[in-house]
């Protein structure tokens, strides 16, 4: 029996199997013969040595290997252990500084948000006090400096609507921003303890 009548016979005794397992069979069997035949072996004799296809058949089903997963448990080397230990200075002062930047960053953001709302209140009170101002002026007859004192608060009221909705806007996207940093932080963390 040559080669392809060696794995056209085993095909149709395989034939109940998937057809992934099949191809892998036969082409098990086809480099089987191909390293017989590099050994110098003609086909006939390369096919005798693998045996009769009927033995073949029964030792197939034992072949199949049982798929066993066991989770390992990942065992620490000591040596990494030590040098963690002898290491912490270095890095735990890293770690701190790094986490002290993050939180100075954080809150520097926020103070230019308190910054811009501190400014908008002070020129709403600018407004508030030119308008005082210039009921005051009028009252003594001061007419000219009063007009002014009351330009100055239309000016200033109009700035200040403006500016609250600048902080408005400015408020809401650095929430908005810390918001998707924690969860970008967040989903990061998960991603390293779902690899593990």
């Amino acid at each position: 029996m040559n080669k392809e009548q060696f794995l056209n016979a085993l095909r149709e005794k395989l034939s109940g199997l998937s057809p992934e397992d099949l191809a892998e069979r036969l082409a098990f069997y086809s480099e089987a013969i191909d390293d017989r035949l590099e050994d110098g072996l003609t086909e006939e004799e390369a096919v005798a040595q693998l045996g009769a296809i009927e033995d073949i058949i029964k030792k197939i089903p034992g072949d199949v290997p049982t798929v066993v997963t066991v989770k390992e448990k990942r065992r620490v080397n000591p040596l990494v252990i030590v040098l963690l230990i002898l290491g912490s200075p270095l890095w735990l002062s890293l770690l701190l500084a790094a986490f002290c930047v993050v939180i100075s960053l954080y809150a520097m953001v926020w103070s230019v948000v308190v910054m811009l709302w501190a400014v908008d209140v002070s020129v709403a009170a600018i407004a508030v006090g030119c308008l005082a101002g210039g009921v005051l002026l009028f009252a003594r007859g001061n007419v000219a400096v009063g007009f002014v004192c009351i330009a100055c608060m239309l000016f200033c009221a109009g700035v200040s609507i403006l500016g609250f909705y600048g902080c408005l806007y400015t408020s809401k996207g650095t929430a908005w921003l810390t918001k998707k940093s924690i969860l970008w932080l967040v989903g990061l963390i998960k991603r390293k303890e779902g690899a593990k």
